[in-house]
């Protein structure tokens, strides 16, 4: 008995072991791509920024609900303009939408695409100056005058930001936040739907007749919105008769 508790620890020790490491492995922007749309792309290959957009939601908001998701090995102080989060492979820009205050953008940077048009000056203003030397190997990139999709037109980055193409969506798949739900109701005469939170009618509705076949006789249904009429209670007949016996010779 006791060995099997020894077999079943190990395999539960096995399964966790595989299990764990690939929990730890997801990247941020799988989190990201999963809960915002995906607004705008720039670069290619290894150096690449995807922009999402988070409605009606604030910078510090925003930050709080990646945190949660998965903690970043740095992140910078809590503004109302602008966060960053730093990951293994990534770094988070979050920001506050130029066109639309009461949203927030969400830009997500390979680390080679912060070497090649972020300004080192600039984000020295919000991370250690550590990483940062790592970040851009101690001054050799870093010196670009790029500081976030929210001010592109002005400290610009290589390349351009576009719409995001088929191809994109396919490498980095977006699902839109849609807050309204559909929802049918049933009533009698199912001409009743709610959809978003809105009534309307979903048009009147002719019932239709069932036929049920039995032998040589039918029986239709004239009642509306029934499939099968409910068959006749009948008796089984009972013939009744006469017998003649015979005295064999």
């Amino acid at each position: 008995m006791e060995k099997k508790w020894w077999l079943q620890g190990i395999k539960i020790l096995l399964l966790l072991s595989f299990v764990v490491p690939m929990l730890a492995a997801c990247a941020i922007s799988d989190t990201v791509k999963e809960q915002y749309p995906l607004e705008s792309v720039n670069g290619s290959g290894s150096s690449t920024s995807y922009v999402y957009r988070a409605e009606n939601q604030t910078v510090p908001e925003v930050a709080t609900q990646l945190i949660e998701k998965k903690k970043p090995q740095e992140k910078s102080e809590e503004s109302t303009d602008r966060m960053f989060l730093v990951y293994s492979d990534e770094i988070i820009h979050i920001q506050k939408a130029p066109d639309a205050p009461e949203d927030t953008l969400i830009e997500v940077d390979s680390k080679e695409y912060v070497r090649q048009n972020y300004n080192m000056s600039f984000l020295e203003g919000y991370l250690l100056a550590s990483l940062i030397g790592d970040l851009f190997d101690n001054g050799r990139y870093g010196n670009g005058g790029y500081r976030g999709y929210s001010s592109k037109d002005v400290y610009k980055p290589q390349g351009t930001y576009r719409k995001p193409s088929d191809q994109d969506v396919k490498k980095a798949p977006p699902m839109t936040v849609d807050r309204t739900g559909t929802i049918f109701k049933r009533s009698k005469n199912a001409d009743s739907t709610v959809m978003g939170g809105k009534k309307g009618s979903s048009g009147s509705s002719g019932g239709s007749k069932g036929t049920i076949i039995t032998g040589d006789k039918k029986s239709s249904s004239s009642k509306s919105g029934s499939v099968f009429t409910k068959p006749k209670k009948t008796y089984p007949k009972i013939r009744s008769g006469s017998g003649r016996i015979s005295r064999r010779r």
